[in-house]
C-alpha cells in the first residue's frame, strides 16, 4: 500500500496520515489513532490494519507498510460490509 492510499475508507484517512500521527504522537494503544480524523470509528474494517501500522511504528520500522493493494483492500472491505466477516 502506498502512503497516500486510504486505510480508513469511511473517513478517507491515508496511510501517510496514520503513520505520521503515530510517529508524532506516539499513542500508547492503537485505539488512540481514532483521534487522527476519526480513523477506525466507522465500519471497523480498518482496525486490524491500524493496529498493524501502530505496532510497526512502535517497533521503529523505517517504512511501515500494509502488504495489500488498494484494490484488494477495497474488495475485501466491500465483502466485510456485506457479511460482517473478515
Amino acid at each position: 500500500m502506498k502512503d497516500d492510499d486510504h486505510v480508513c475508507l469511511c473517513f478517507r484517512v491515508s496511510k501517510r496520515k496514520i503513520v505520521n500521527y503515530c510517529r508524532r504522537e506516539r499513542p500508547a494503544v492503537a485505539s488512540l489513532i481514532s483521534e487522527c480524523l476519526s480513523a477506525g470509528t466507522g465500519c471497523g474494517w480498518c482496525v486490524p490494519y491500524l493496529k498493524r501500522l501502530h505496532q510497526q511504528c512502535l517497533d521503529g520500522a523505517a517504512d511501515p507498510d500494509l502488504p495489500v493493494s488498494p484494490q484488494e483492500y477495497a474488495r475485501k472491505r466491500a465483502a466485510y460490509r456485506q457479511t460482517g466477516e473478515r
